[in-house]
């Protein structure tokens, strides 16, 4: 497209401007990139995978949200460059695509949101801190895996050989909350799959999310959901 003749002259010739101005193209595509954020769930879905590498259950956990409806965001995310995924045995994660343009739209959610990048908080202990973060994914992976079963933050410490207070402290900031708070969502989060998904009895359902109790597993799961098991049940 040549030079636009400005019907009104106000002093001042914008002719530099005209010559370094992208073509329509490129604004509609940045236009694409913001409207691809313009959902709310779909920016702190983005914004969480910037700092982190997540399965989809754990995603659904943390934004309190159904697999699906992260499932369909993600799809979304993928498809526009801005989240990359691998799959490790039955298992994918997924995180922020490491490119200039993820960077600067992370950058500026935190900017508009007066955020504290997690990452800027970190300290810089390099090869021991290194070491925790690796044990702590170590913990967290045997923890997904071992949801029947309870472990104390004594018996984890002495399994994986890590001090207490380095556990709990370095869980929180690599997970965004205390162990237990955590284990909760996650546990609650499984039995909410179980009852959507399979024919196992309520108490089957309290034992395989890791309480022995029924009626402590049934206060849990309002506590979190506002629902009781057989009222989410139901829905389905």
């Amino acid at each position: 497209m040549g030079k636009v003749f400005l019907p009104h002259d106000h002093g001042h010739t914008p002719g530099q401007l005209q010559d370094w101005m992208p073509s329509a193209r490129v604004f509609e595509n940045i236009g694409n990139v913001f409207q691809m954020l313009s959902d709310g769930k779909r920016v702190q879905l983005f914004w969480i995978l910037c700092h982190c590498e997540e399965c989809v259950i754990n995603l659904s956990a943390l934004m309190d949200m159904s697999s699906s409806a992260v499932s369909h965001h993600l799809k979304l995310l993928k498809t526009g460059g801005f989240v990359v995924s691998r799959r490790e045995g039955k298992e994918v994660y997924y995180t922020a695509a490491e490119t200039a343009r993820t960077k600067a739209l992370h950058e500026m959610i935190e900017e508009i949101a007066e955020l504290s990048c997690p990452s800027d908080e970190v300290p810089i202990e390099s090869d021991k801190y290194d070491t925790n973060i690796q044990t702590i994914q170590s913990i967290h992976d045997f923890l997904m895996d071992h949801l029947s079963e309870r472990y104390t933050i004594e018996d984890l410490s002495e399994r994986f050989h890590i001090n207490q207070t380095t556990l709990k402290n370095t869980f929180k900031t690599v997970y965004g909350q205390p162990l237990a708070a955590y284990m909760k969502a996650r546990r609650i989060s499984h039995a909410k799959d179980l009852l959507l998904h399979s024919s196992l009895s309520i108490e089957e359902i309290s034992l395989e999310a890791g309480y022995q109790n029924q009626s402590k597993f049934t206060q849990a799961f309002k506590d979190l959901t506002g629902q009781l098991p057989r009222e989410y049940r139901k829905q389905d």
